[in-house]
């Protein structure tokens, strides 16, 4: 077992939460204060950044950094990898999608229920402490970088695939944030992320399911589209009125 030292766990928390709070500044302005921040400019934007930024680095108390850490320890890698994805979509002027993506968010949210269940007693398997063992570790984090790979490489949910690559590179190289595997994929506030996005996703697909339902029944149109067939029998009705005269 292996720690980060803890100069670079402080260094980690500073980066890790400015990235955090600069991707949910420049994700919420415009959605919350349409009126004040309709569009940001790319000056906005690097205003916010820089002053983020500065906040961040800020010594000892004096930085948000510091209480954030104290109230919510340190971000994991993936989220930190998703606020740096979503910065530079922000950049990018790319559209803003808040819910994580439904098999993603329904994966990380079963694995932290599992996870609190363990650290509370219920269930006692050690599961936690299994991150910090090199074996199991090391096969977790070759599997995750998998699927982060794959994720990117098929498109599927390449955002999460992105930030779980830059998850499984923190720990891998600098055993960032924690020294444990659990600690670099998840955290209570990605878990609430990943809780809400799945009751999105299930109230989403229940009002669709329901719209469907009570969606009236219209009956088929026949529509003749063989103009061919059309055309014979307007020839025949021609020739019966022509007998019949």
């Amino acid at each position: 077992m292996s720690l980060p030292e803890l100069e670079l766990q402080i260094i980690y928390a500073r980066i890790a939460w400015g990235l955090v709070a600069a991707s949910m500044l420049l994700s919420v302005l415009p959605t919350v204060l349409p009126k004040i921040f309709p569009q940001l400019a790319r000056r906005t934007k690097a205003i916010v950044i820089g002053t983020v930024a500065l906040m961040m680095v800020l010594p000892g108390e004096a930085s948000p950094a510091h209480w954030l850490t104290l109230v919510f320890q340190y971000p994991s890698g993936l989220l930190t990898g998703y606020s740096l994805v979503a910065l530079l979509a922000r950049w990018r002027e790319r559209p803003v999608i808040f819910p994580l993506h439904p098999a993603f968010a329904l994966l990380l949210t079963v694995i932290g229920v599992v996870l609190y269940l363990d650290a509370f007693g219920v269930i006692a398997v050690g599961l936690y402490y299994r991150g910090f063992d090199s074996g199991a570790a090391a096969v977790l984090t070759v599997a995750a970088a998998v699927a982060g790979a794959a994720a990117v490489y098929f498109r599927y949910a390449g955002t999460a695939g992105a930030a779980l690559l830059t998850s499984v590179l923190l720990f891998s190289l600098l055993r960032l944030p924690s020294g444990n595997l659990w600690d670099a994929l998840l955290d209570p506030l990605l878990w609430a992320w990943a809780v809400g996005s799945v009751i999105w996703a299930a109230v989403r697909r229940y009002q669709a399911r329901k719209a469907a339902l009570l969606a009236p029944v219209v009956p088929p149109v026949e529509v003749d589209v063989e103009p061919e067939l059309a055309q014979a029998r307007a020839a025949a009705i021609d020739i019966e009125q022509v007998q019949y005269k």
